[in-house]
């Protein structure tokens, strides 16, 4: 697991004042990891996320918007940090009173001024009575605080058109750094607009002088007319006469100001309809710049200006408005179509998915947008999935290659599918080493690179569909303005269509692992299953090997799946799969053990070290160590995963196929013991230096013999069951197997079957011609019992049984030490049981002959002594019981002489018979 990022800090921001919608440059530390780890930015308490642009870890661009407290902190969060703090604060100033024709980045509501000198409410510039500029000369903003000029000016105003207004405020805040000089320029612009406009009036009434005298004159006319005569008559008609003049200067002056007034009527006209271009230019260039913007990428902008037209002109009545208007509206219509299909565009990466899905549902696009992103996703991973298997079906077939067995010692493999790291930032280790990945690709078999292509595909595809998934679900693929009202629709989209997000889930689950089933597995897929998932060339299984890569392939992949917080419920078929491909992996590697235990009688040499063992039983046991080692992974359980050997077929079979493994190793040994001399390779036979060599070595012969083949195979057996197959039954039980009492019963029982056919073939070899050869030698030279001389020594049928037994003795020391006692033993017990018969088959002896008797058998149990067992010991006693017994002490001292004689003489032919003492041996 990766470690934690610290929070964002903020430590600078510039400008840190401005009115609402002021760009701001945002600096600080670990502002992100990039735009999609950035998911909240707030300045005074207002979401600016919206307009916020990622631009490093330590700069972030946005816009000001409008925020209710005046002063605040700028507070970053992000996915990796959390909620940020702040060292510095943004001070938001009211906004300034803005020109109708002044550049702004938001709309002004602009005023109607009523015309006086018409009468008639007519929208006219509102710079003919409000001047930008009075003075004439350059603006400078000063950037003394709005607050402290309300405070030094109270009741006061810097605007001109005010009641109130101070003209040292105007100058403070426009012309604060202007100089004297500037000034004095300023004060003769204020008098030639002064003087412009009394020379204005004055050409006023100049031009209608002549209408005012002529007025006056009539008016005296009538005041003396009225005075002199003071006749009604003379009243009348003065009066008649003044409505003559009014009515003249009437009509004088409408036919003087007729064409004056219609050129003024006109161009309040034209200014009035250049006003509403210059006014509703906005929406009048929309389509076209909705065009451009839609050519140029820049989405956010086209969907602005289409919210503040419809916000301006979505209820206009005015008919020309109304078709601009259905003109913006056609163009929307088609950018969503265009954002429709970009969303369902594949592939495409979750930062596009969610950039789309926000501009249809700012756009307000019918349907749910998101949801059928996921629909889209969704088909487009199982056709890759599929995709993927028939391109290597058909590879497979139009190749045919034959793939070797993998050494994992010297083969150097890739890395299987390394994350999550992709995500959940998931480091695994792994004991593949990276590199030359064509190489070891070419040797690998096809199912095997499948597999690794499949699941590399579904890790790498699934977290953003899950992703997607969770960002639908919490409402954060909305932006701010629609975020409120979506974020409920999307939750109760989600409820109900939880069940269906499910099922896709688990059908990519269901087909990774069928398809998967498909190549390595194809008996476990039901019959209809097989020609969509199957469709593998199967010549041979893969081993044991293979199967171990592929398990540690399908685990790493199944840990990436688990990282997504996906439940464990839809990845419990991976699991299965797992279990599955670990039992069969066990179940191959101990059918290919006993295979390269089968071949282990090629292997044997017939090199005798110093105990009179080859090195069968070792290879056997090392044979053993490595198939287990390399079960090691299978065995041991991840977390989620259940034991090997918890169904008890499993056990079974394993138990069946240790034993199995054991059973071919005895029949290995059998078949080595009992093949003919010419089947037999010595030409590297040789026996350790320290061993004697009384009577001959046995390397001095090409060839071994069938009685010396016995000895080291008996010697092999009575090693393999006092050390090798109780160490097999330690490993066995260190891994876990079942039934390994079962197995070394099983197996102790089977090697001691063998070793006692292999005991009683050499003791048949051996002691049955010592035996034969007793009865021809007693009675050699019609020897006869009841006639016979006294008794002057051993006779030589005794002395040749002993070199014979001796010859038994130096072959069997030769090969085994520790084989002499039971061999001896046995051969002893033969040949005393073969006198004692023969010593009771005689009717009667003589004095002679029982004394020459009783001399032979006793030479012969004293010499063997060492090599008694209480059945050769019986044998003795009875033979000596059949004969009668010394009654003269003459006959106990002659006795006691020939014995002394015969020991002496064979001393050094005895030697072996003295030799330490070792336990009998039962045979």
């Amino acid at each position: 697991m990766s470690r934690a990022r610290q929070p964002p800090l903020v430590t600078g921001i510039s400008p840190n004042e401005g009115i609402s919608w002021t760009k701001v440059t945002i600096r600080g530390e670990n502002l992100g990891t990039g735009p999609t780890d950035l998911i909240g930015l707030t300045i005074c308490g207002h979401n600016c996320l919206l307009t916020a642009e990622w631009m490093s870890a330590s700069k972030i661009v946005c816009r000001v918007g409008q925020a209710k407290n005046d002063k605040g902190d700028i507070i970053v969060t992000t996915k990796s940090g959390g909620k940020g703090t702040s060292t510095v604060s943004f001070k938001l100033l009211k906004p300034e009173k803005i020109g109708i024709l002044d550049q702004s980045a938001v709309w002004v509501d602009e005023m109607n001024y009523y015309d006086m000198r018409t009468d008639r409410n007519k929208g006219i510039s509102p710079l003919s009575l409000r001047p930008a500029n009075p003075l004439g000369i350059e603006i400078d903003k000063g950037r003394f605080p709005q607050k402290d000029l309300e405070a030094l000016f109270p009741g006061m105003s810097a605007d001109f058109t005010s009641e109130n207004f101070s003209a040292a405020w105007y100058l403070i805040e426009n012309h604060s750094t202007t100089s004297f000089d500037q000034l004095k320029t300023a004060v003769v612009n204020l008098k030639k607009q002064a003087n412009k406009k009394n020379e204005g009036s004055l050409a006023y009434v100049k031009g209608g002088l002549s209408t005012f005298f002529e007025a006056q004159d009539a008016l005296s006319a009538i005041h003396q007319k009225l005075e002199a005569d003071g006749t009604e008559k003379v009243e009348g008609s003065m009066t008649q006469k003044l409505e003559n003049v009014l009515n003249r200067a009437s009509n004088t002056a409408d036919t003087l100001f007729q064409e004056v007034l219609g050129r003024k009527d006109k161009a309040d006209s034209t200014r009035n309809a250049l006003n509403v271009l210059q006014r509703f230019k906005f929406l009048f260039n929309l389509p076209l710049n909705i065009e451009r913007n839609i050519q140029k990428g820049d989405y956010d902008v086209v969907i602005n200006d289409y919210e503040k037209a419809k916000s301006l002109f979505g209820k206009t009545e005015v008919q020309v408005f109304k078709k601009y208007y259905a003109e913006v509206e056609t163009r929307i219509e088609s950018l969503r179509e265009l954002l429709l299909d970009k969303l369902l565009e594949t592939p495409s990466t979750l930062h596009d998915q969610k950039r789309y899905i926000r501009y249809l549902s700012d756009l307000h696009a019918s349907g749910d947008p998101a949801w059928q992103c996921i629909g889209a996703q969704h088909q487009w991973i199982l056709q890759l999935m599929h995709n993927c298997k028939e391109s290597y079906v058909k590879e497979q077939k139009g190749k045919n290659i034959f793939f070797p067995m993998l050494d994992l010692d010297s083969e150097v493999r890739p890395s299987p599918i390394c994350h999550l790291s992709q995500t959940a930032s998931l480091k695994r280790g792994s004991s593949f080493q990276p590199g030359r990945d064509d190489a070891w690709r070419y040797k690998a078999p096809q199912q095997v690179v499948f597999v690794e292509k499949l699941t590399k595909l579904v890790v790498s595809q699934l977290p953003n569909f899950w992703k997607l998934w969770i960002s639908y679900v919490n409402g954060s693929l909305f932006s701010e303005t629609e975020k409120s009202g979506q974020m409920e629709r999307s939750k109760k989209n989600a409820r109900q269509r939880q069940n269906d997000f499910k099922k896709m889930i688990q059908e990519v689950m269901h087909s990774l692992v069928k398809l998967i089933r498909g190549a390595l597995l194809p008996f476990s897929l039901r019959e209809g299953e097989s020609r969509q998932y199957g469709g593998w060339e199967m010549k041979s299984e893969l081993s044991g090997q293979w199967l171990t890569h592929v398990i540690q392939t399908v685990r790493l992949s199944s840990e990436s799946l688990t990282a997504l917080e996906i439940p464990n419920d839809m990845l419990q078929i991976i699991q299965d799969l797992i279990l599955d491909l670990r039992v069969r992996c066990v179940i191959v590697t101990l059918q290919h053990t006993a295979e390269d235990i089968k071949r282990l009688a090629e292997k044997e040499d017939w090199v005798v070290d110093n105990e009179g063992l080859t090195s069968l039983p070792s290879q056997f046991e090392q044979c053993i160590i490595r198939s287990l080692q390399s079960l090691k992974t299978v065995l041991d359980c991840k977390p989620g995963e259940a034991s090997v050997f918890q169904q008890q077929k499993t056990q079974e079979d394993v138990c069946q196929l240790s034993i199995g493994i054991m059973q071919v190793f005895i029949d290995c040994l059998e078949q080595l013991s009992t093949k003919p001399d010419g089947d037999i390779d010595t030409a590297h036979l040789s026996v350790d230096v320290s061993s004697p060599d009384l009577f001959g070595s046995i390397h001095e012969d090409s060839t071994l013999s069938s009685e010396q083949r016995l000895l080291i195979a008996l010697s092999n057996c009575r090693y393999l069951e006092r050390h090798t197959f109780l160490n097999v039954a330690e490993h066995f039980e260190k891994h876990g197997f079942q039934g390994v009492e079962k197995i070394t019963q099983v197996s102790m029982e089977s090697l001691k079957e063998l070793d006692q056919r292999l005991f009683e073939m050499y003791i048949e070899f051996k002691a049955d011609p010592i035996v034969g050869s007793l009865e021809p030698g007693i009675y050699a030279g019609y020897f006869d019992w009841k006639d016979c001389l006294v008794p002057a020594g051993v006779r030589n049928y005794l002395k040749e049984a002993l070199v014979n037994i001796i010859a038994v003795h130096a072959e069997v020391f030769t090969i085994s030490k520790d084989l002499v006692p039971r061999v001896m033993s046995r051969v002893v017990e033969a040949v005393s049981e073969e006198l004692s018969r023969l010593m009771q088959c005689v009717s009667s002896f003589s004095k002679n002959g029982a004394l020459q008797a009783r001399l032979e058998i006793s030479a012969l149990r004293d010499t063997v002594a060492i090599f008694l067992t209480p059945e050769s010991d019986s044998s003795f006693k009875q033979a000596l019981e059949a004969l009668p017994q010394l009654s003269s002490g003459t006959d106990k001292k002659l006795l006691e002489e020939l014995l002394n004689k015969f020991k002496s003489s064979m001393h050094l032919q005895l030697t072996c018979f003295q030799a330490s003492s070792s336990p009998m041996m039962k045979t």
